[in-house]
């Protein structure tokens, strides 16, 4: 692996954030559309993101990305109920370790439904959505992530890092914000 410049840290920001705000979008859809319980912001945070996706999808392309990265699509393709299995159980990985972490730290986790579904773990974790975050594992490592790749490569150094920098420095506050805020409802 080579080694990450300036200019590498802030690309996995930028994507650390797309990936985010694209986890909040799909928890929100699927919450309010798909079961129709109505809109609640789903992250840990005020803004529209939720962190545990961010980390998913570095963590693919820190072990899984490269695995189909500028490999022809024949390839591509056979690696790809291999991509899937792999990303699946990473998400799921995640998933329960956050699921700890965030009990401990905030004493729930915003997913304690899977209690209702019927193949889970502890309600931490549950096959059905691990199927999910597999699929969308396939769509983040070939669909998204070429694109991000290719609307990066056509920005400037100077506009990424700056662009990373904002990202961080809003996230930061939200983080602030939303701890100073839980500690004063309590």
């Amino acid at each position: 692996m080579k080694a990450i410049n300036k200019r590498g840290i802030s690309e996995y920001v930028l994507f650390f954030w797309v990936y985010a705000v694209i986890g909040w979008i799909y928890e929100v859809v699927l919450e309010t559309f798909i079961y129709r319980w109505g809109f609640t912001n789903r992250g840990v945070l005020f803004g529209p993101w939720l962190p545990v996706y961010g980390f998913g999808a570095i963590t693919f392309l820190f072990l899984w990305y490269r695995l189909i990265k500028e490999k022809p699509w024949k390839c591509k393709l056979l690696l790809l109920p291999v991509i899937f299995l792999l990303t699946m159980a990473t998400a799921t990985l995640i998933e329960l370790v956050t699921s700890y972490l965030l009990e401990w730290t905030t004493g729930a986790w915003p997913w304690q439904t899977y209690a209702d579904y019927a193949i889970n773990f502890q309600a931490r974790i549950a096959l059905s959505p691990s199927l999910r975050f597999g699929l969308g594992g396939v769509v983040f490592l070939y669909v998204i992530q070429p694109l991000l790749d290719l609307l990066s490569s056509k920005m400037k150094d100077k506009a990424v890092f700056i662009t990373a920098i904002t990202i961080v420095s809003v996230m930061v506050v939200d983080l602030i914000c939303t701890i100073i805020f839980r500690h004063l409802l309590k």
